[in-house]
């Protein structure tokens, strides 16, 4: 039990990755989040008014088993082994988030801005609202999540990921060093 509390060294986690990679490539799919919420949409007939979710939903079902799973995964995690614990970060980053009027909890969401009542602010709107519309403009926009692009698509070569993983980290930055102290300052 001890072994799957702890954190998984970098040559355990990435031949799995690298694993999961080779059989999605060997059965011709691909991985990412946000191909489940097209799957979604087109289980719910979205495919009658829009022609971006036609198609034959059943030929995606192993994304929403993954999902369930992940979900469930993470239920179990916290519910069973302990998860929820205490994150560990830097003094340098506490200091950062300190500077932003960011109290750090030991959570890995500071409930400070992660409550309904900092949604009613305006920089919670921005944060919240506006950041939640300018991810999903993004990943659609952008054909593919950041889980999409960086595993799946970069393991394919394909130059459209790379361009779109380097403009993920792009946005981050302007978003870290601009945006943030921006909206919170």
């Amino acid at each position: 039990m001890e072994f799957i509390m702890q954190p998984w060294p970098w040559y355990v986690s990435g031949p799995l990755i690298a694993l999961l990679m080779f059989l999605l490539l060997w059965f011709g799919e691909r991985f990412g989040v946000s191909s489940t919420l097209k799957t979604m949409c087109t289980m719910a007939g979205a495919g009658k008014r829009f022609q971006f979710f036609e198609g034959s939903w059943k030929k995606q079902a192993w994304n929403l088993v993954f999902v369930l799973g992940a979900v469930i995964g993470g239920y179990l995690a916290v519910r069973f082994l302990g998860g929820g614990q205490e994150v560990a970060i830097s003094q340098a980053t506490q200091n950062d988030l300190k500077s932003l009027g960011i109290i750090f909890d030991k959570s890995l969401a500071p409930s400070e801005i992660f409550n309904f009542n900092f949604l009613t602010t305006t920089p919670g709107f921005i944060m919240l609202i506006v950041g939640g519309f300018a991810i999903g403009f993004g990943t659609r926009w952008a054909d593919g999540c950041t889980s999409g692009h960086a595993i799946s698509g970069l393991s394919n070569l394909q130059l459209s990921s790379l361009i779109a993983v380097i403009g993920f980290f792009i946005g981050g930055l302007i978003s870290t060093y601009l945006l943030l102290p921006l909206i919170l300052g």
